[in-house]
């Protein structure tokens, strides 16, 4: 039994955290699958290149208002994909390749397969040629999450893709049903819709997004219902195969025949897999995300020495969080004794389809359970030039302020761009500028899309 000064599990944003300062710690890295973690190589990065691909394959479907004609002469699905996993899988493996050979690592040993707890910070790993049990004095927990799959009967017999396989299709299929209302569903809805692709989307609820402010998930539930046939609250009852397709069936009644099924319902931390009771450490059960481990403002579990980051252990499953936490997880390792917190309070998140979203602070609906005072404006991008350029009459920003200070409380953007143009809020409202001294305080460049901003900063009514 090896024992470690430190021990990281993940190879995600917990592969930042070593970096020189820590050549005199003996460590290990345990990794069960690919390094890069799930943002590197099945979530944000190869998933926002296809989403890109498809805005290009999306022009010709809106150029003739334009006065352009233009047509889709074909998709090369194989290219495509080649492309996007041609430039992804030789930094996965140039990523093992260093933990593994290079001179910088010698102080750490990369165990390649699945860890799981069997006592007080004590792990055993399988490995190709049998276990290893490992202990250490200091854990970090990365070990992210996995896609959640519904329990539907037949769902099994049929075959089913997750956001992790359906990238690496071989072809394109005629007919795609997703069932997920989410943001991966809503993703990949669209890049598959682009190619050609009949989507069809099965939601449980009544809307979208339905976690987003209340007039964007409804705003986009319209407009993809204009694009996809949209089942809502639709609760699939069970899956069969035909000879001519997969058939879903309702409980409602009625059905809905595909060629290919993906389920796009969510992810879940992988703390089950870890078997984290066995160490001692604690997860949450009941909330957002259930199975998350829980840990405090320096991001330590339960277990003195024990940490945790990323999507096993925050309910927002964003890369940027989980590389924030990295950072913080990091600082607390080398310095015990004046160690910092995680700053939570301003995280932004977006969702890359058509049109996009993104969203920082509270929702009109949040604001409103939790009692506080607010006032809103909206700004269309149909009031802005940049607006009139695109032809846009369905796109937005929402903003949300204390109509005392003019302090942000939220912002919500639907429409083209909306992950640049939403930056400026989330700098202001991390550094506590108000909505008057921002709109007024600096120059709006004339005419350019953060425009938008500016006038929906000047529509607060304010009280002074």
């Amino acid at each position: 039994m090896t024992h470690y000064d430190l021990v990281v599990v993940g190879t995600g944003s917990g592969n930042s955290i070593l970096d020189p300062r820590f050549a005199d710690w003996k460590t290990a890295i345990v990794e069960k699958g690919v390094f890069g973690g799930t943002c590197l190589n099945v979530g944000c990065i190869p998933t926002k290149m296809f989403v890109h691909t498809a805005d290009l394959a999306a022009t010709p479907s809106i150029s003739s208002r334009f006065g352009v004609d233009e047509e889709l002469r074909g998709v090369r699905w194989r290219d495509v994909r080649d492309r996007i996993f041609g430039r992804i899988d030789p930094i996965a493996a140039g990523g093992r390749e260093y933990r593994i050979g290079h001179k910088d690592n010698a102080n750490v040993t990369v165990y390649e397969g699945e860890g799981r707890f069997t006592g007080h910070k004590e792990l055993t790993v399988t490995l190709p040629a049998g276990t290893e049990t490992i202990t250490a004095d200091r854990f970090v927990l990365a070990a992210g999450s996995r896609p959640f799959v519904p329990d539907i009967e037949g769902l099994d017999e049929v075959g089913y893709h997750t956001s992790d396989t359906v990238m690496r299709l071989d072809e394109l299929p005629p007919r795609l049903t997703i069932l997920g209302s989410g943001f991966v569903a809503a993703e990949f809805a669209h890049v598959f819709a682009s190619f050609g692709v009949e989507v069809t989307i099965i939601a449980r609820t009544s809307h979208l997004l339905r976690h987003q402010d209340a007039d964007l998930s409804e705003r986009f539930t319209e407009l993809a219902a204009q694009r996809f046939d949209l089942r809502l609250d639709s609760h699939t009852k069970r899956v069969r195969r035909t000879e001519s397709g997969i058939v879903l069936e309702f409980a409602e009644g009625g059905s809905v025949e595909t060629d290919l099924l993906l389920a796009a319902t969510g992810r879940q931390p992988n703390s089950d897999l870890l078997n984290v009771d066995a160490t001692g450490v604690s997860v949450l059960d009941g909330g957002l995300v259930d199975g998350l481990v829980a840990v405090d403002d320096y991001q330590e579990t339960s277990v003195e020495g024990i940490y945790a980051l990323g999507d096993i252990s925050s309910p927002h499953q964003l890369k940027h969080v989980a590389n924030h936490e990295a950072r913080v997880v990091q600082h607390n390792l080398l310095h015990p004794d004046d160690r910092i917190r995680a700053d939570h309070r301003f995280v932004p998140h977006a969702v890359f389809s058509s049109p996009q979203i993104a969203s920082v602070g509270l929702t009109e609906e949040q604001a409103r359970e939790q009692g506080i005072r607010y006032v809103t404006s909206k700004q269309d991008y149909s009031g802005i030039a940049y607006g009139w350029a695109m032809e846009d009459t369905s796109s937005f920003a929402k903003l949300l302020a204390d109509p005392d200070t003019g302090q942000l409380l939220g912002a919500h953007i639907i429409g083209p761009q909306a992950s640049t143009v939403i930056q400026p809020l989330i700098q202001a409202m991390s550094f506590g500028l108000d909505a008057r001294s921002m709109a007024r305080g600096q120059y709006w460049i004339h005419p350019a899309m953060p425009e938008l901003i500016e006038n929906a900063l000047l529509n607060l009514p304010l009280n002074s």
